[in-house]
């Protein structure tokens, strides 16, 4: 046993692991998700005419950005962007995400304060994702960069009420109401370079429950917190369910029929 031990130092040993464990958790995070998902719609469009704006963002700093405008009693359309720059000591992640859509939605229940919202779209993103790897003297021996440009099309279906119970908060009472969300969304990479050299082009189909509670501040403003999972219907090396998304945010309505 002594022999082994002069024949491999403990320094030497311990160096050895370190190293496999920091390319360990580099090649997992290689294989992390190109897809990072924004904070789904969720108006709560009650009449023609009614508008509905939010802003969220995560601890990871990415950057949701909705809009909705009731065009009728029962149709309304949507807008949402994202955006992310993230750069740290040996990764670099940067995403953008548009989408539009469209659909229907109506109010229901004893006091018309529940909605139900059905709503489709398209968008587009890009996704741009730098490794760099360094040897024992903090020198860049080695860098990875890859670009994706992918397509989406996504399905909701939003369950949410207006019927609120009181939070007591510095002798104040805020109502809280809460939602729910369910999206199918189907994402097709356009293009996957790795620098610069074309790779395989990959797609999924990802489920995402989203739950979100609200704050009203005022009869126009309220905070909402946001969770959700993220979950992949294929197995994919890049194009997986790596991201979920936990934001807090503000919205506006401005017009409708529930107060």
């Amino acid at each position: 046993m002594d022999g082994i031990y002069l024949k491999y130092p403990i320094s030497f040993m311990i160096k050895k692991s370190g190293s496999i464990l920091i390319t360990s958790l580099l090649f997992l995070c290689s294989c992390s998700s190109v897809y990072m998902p924004n904070v789904p719609n969720t108006p709560m469009l009650s009449a023609a005419g009614e508008f509905s704006g939010g802003a969220h963002i995560s601890l990871r700093g990415n950057a949701s950005l909705n809009g909705a405008y009731a065009v009728s009693d029962h149709f309304g359309v949507l807008f949402s962007g994202s955006t992310m720059n993230q750069e740290r000591y040996a990764k670099d992640y940067k995403h953008k995400l548009i989408e539009f859509g469209g659909g229907y939605f109506n109010t229901f229940g004893p006091d018309d304060n529940r909605i139900l919202e059905v709503y489709a779209g398209y968008g587009g993103g890009k996704t741009d994702r730098v490794y760099r790897e360094f040897d024992d003297n903090d020198v860049l021996f080695n860098t990875n960069v890859e670009e994706v440009t992918y397509s989406k099309t996504f399905l909701q279906v939003n369950y949410s009420s207006r019927k609120s119970n009181d939070l007591k908060l510095f002798g104040k009472n805020f109502p809280i109401n809460y939602g729910t969300a369910l999206r199918i969304s189907h994402v097709d990479m356009k293009t996957f370079m790795r620098n610069n050299i074309g790779q395989t082009r990959e797609g999924n189909v990802f489920f995402e429950p989203i739950f979100f509670t609200r704050m009203r501040l005022s009869d126009v403003v309220q905070l909402q917190y946001t969770s959700s999972a993220n979950f992949g219907l294929n197995s994919r090396k890049f194009m997986s369910a790596g991201n979920s998304i936990f934001t807090i945010g503000a919205v506006v309505n401005v017009g409708g029929k529930i107060k």
